[in-house]
């Protein structure tokens, strides 16, 4: 496991042991964490199997990469804020091109500000995704009203990779992104027509975000050298919108500058969903800088910030952060000596792995487990026998279940052992195999989309089965699947949390025990 504790600071080693303790109780599958202050790590973690260096899809913090492009054009003089994007695009307008997007500006774009109430792309991903910004019927005049708009950051990337003739993300690491260590086999996905997808498609590492993130503490100074002009920099990160009306939790009401975002305790903020998060607080010196996966779990992004808040933030403001800091889920306890304080935390840390389903329901056949550690290991009473007569288990060990009317699913077979299983099947033709554990997440390939991913499964009652599996890939989400078996038959529900793959696994099967 590869994590790092710095000697020293404000913070203190029960400090982050508390915080990583309410991250465990609120059940969020973290990937990775790391905190610093005054510029100097104070912790770096990784949560099994993520790792250190892995590449992970961070979704709108591509957003704000396209805003530091767009703005390091500004600065060279090659476009103005203030221009109609359609000057820089004229194939795409003619006569009949709508006045509000005639209008809308550079600047209305990196605002979120434009004259779209949602992103025109995904009305038909068949048309050319740019060219849908300025064809798509436009909903409001521009300049006006805040509505989070992907297509705007979409074409903003596409403008840049029109004046400068390489990919987006080529250009900002020759101007800025090379100088403060940016990983070279960082890229972008593109979309079907080939732009770089500015909105969405960042795939680089936690680490990188860190150094992103000193950059904007450090106001774009890097080792005495100014890699984009503060005042740029500093209106970007500034209050420009208001988005309490649209802001789905209270961090996400607090405005907006230019592709990036602002939050409570003056946070400036680079945000990508399902919790990938660049957390700056200038005052008290503090950078956060989060990969997770909360897509489906309501209100998950606000427990974190709730967590830095009412824990780190208190703990950042004073030298020697108290024993019990405020906000701890922790009981008193005696106080340790500070190397002490300093190997629970590195135990802790050494331990940290994305939690099994059995540790996070806790009915059923698998409510043996005790509880969860810190780490986010399981801690069994006993080792839990998925083969118990309790349990369908011995009797359709390996049985092959022909599924009904299915024009994708052929049949399918659940196999367990003591700590493992595999759900084995046929899709479209293809022989899969999803491997998982028991008391634990394992590592695999998701079957037919070859991506890295970590999955578990556990009995919810006598004839229940579940398998949890995390997307951790150009992905991150999760695909659900619930199998319950009767006397003869399987009855299956499946779902996803994923954008756009993946589809096949909805809805239900149905299927009859193979005869031997």
């Amino acid at each position: 496991m590869n994590m790092s504790l710095s000697n020293g600071g404000d913070l203190s080693p029960k400090t982050l042991l508390a915080l990583l303790e309410r991250l465990r109780r609120a059940h969020i599958p973290m990937h990775s964490l790391h905190i610093l202050q005054h510029g100097e790590p104070k912790l770096e973690a990784y949560y099994a199997p993520c790792r250190k260096g892995q590449l992970h899809r961070m979704f709108s913090i591509s957003k704000s990469l396209t805003a530091l492009a767009i703005l390091k054009l500004h600065e060279a003089g090659r476009i103005s804020l203030d221009a109609s994007v359609c000057e820089y695009f004229p194939e795409y307008t003619d006569a009949g091109t709508h006045p509000w997007i005639l209008q809308t500006t550079l600047r209305d774009m990196l605002m979120m500000r434009s004259c779209h109430a949602s992103t025109t792309y995904k009305f038909d991903r068949n048309q050319d995704w740019v060219e849908s910004f300025f064809t798509v019927a436009p909903t409001h005049k521009p300049g006006t009203v805040f509505h989070y708009d992907t297509s705007a950051s979409h074409t903003l990337c596409a403008l840049v990779e029109k004046l400068t003739g390489r990919p987006m993300l080529d250009y900002l690491k020759d101007v800025m992104l090379r100088e403060i260590g940016w990983s070279e086999e960082s890229y972008m996905l593109t979309d079907p027509f080939g732009h770089s997808m500015g909105g969405s498609g960042l795939m680089t590492t936690a680490e990188d975000l860190v150094q992103l993130g000193k950059l904007l503490m450090q106001d774009g100074c890097w080792e005495g050298k100014q890699l984009i002009r503060r005042d740029l920099l500093t209106d970007a990160l500034a209050w420009h919108s208001a988005t309490a009306v649209t802001g789905p939790i209270t961090g996400e009401c607090q405005g907006y500058g230019y592709f990036f975002w602002r939050g409570e305790q003056d946070a400036r903020i680079c945000y990508g969903m399902g919790g990938q998060l660049i957390l700056c607080y200038p005052a008290q010196e503090l950078l956060v800088v989060t990969t997770a996966d909360t897509q489906g779990l309501s209100g998950a992004n606000q427990l974190i910030y709730d967590a830095i808040h009412q824990i780190l933030l208190p703990g950042a403001d004073y030298p020697g952060a108290a024993a019990n800091p405020p906000g701890a889920d922790t009981p008193d306890a005696p106080a340790n000596t500070p190397e002490a304080d300093r190997e629970a935390l590195r135990q802790t840390v050494a331990r940290l792995c994305i939690a099994p389903v059995a540790a996070v329901c806790s009915q059923g056949c698998s409510s043996r487990v005790r509880d969860v550690s810190p780490s986010g290991a399981s801690e069994m009473t006993s080792p839990v026998n998925y083969l118990d007569d309790r349990t369908d288990g011995p009797r359709i060990q390996g049985k092959v279940y022909r599924i009904q009317d299915s024009g994708l699913f052929h049949d399918l077979s659940l196999e367990l052992s003591e700590r493992e299983g595999r759900l084995r099947y046929t899709l479209k033709g293809i022989r899969c195999e999803l491997p998982f554990g028991l008391d634990r997440v394992i590592p695999g390939q998701f079957p037919v989309y070859d991506m890295f991913c970590a999955s578990s499964g556990m009995w919810l009652d006598e004839h229940t089965f579940y398998i949890r599996t995390h997307l951790l890939d150009t992905s991150v989400g999760g695909v659900y699947i619930q199998l319950y078996f009767g006397e003869r038959d399987v009855t299956v529900f499946m779902r996803k949390q994923e954008e756009t793959l993946f589809t096949e696994y909805t809805g239900h099967l149905y299927g009859i025990l193979a005869d031997n």
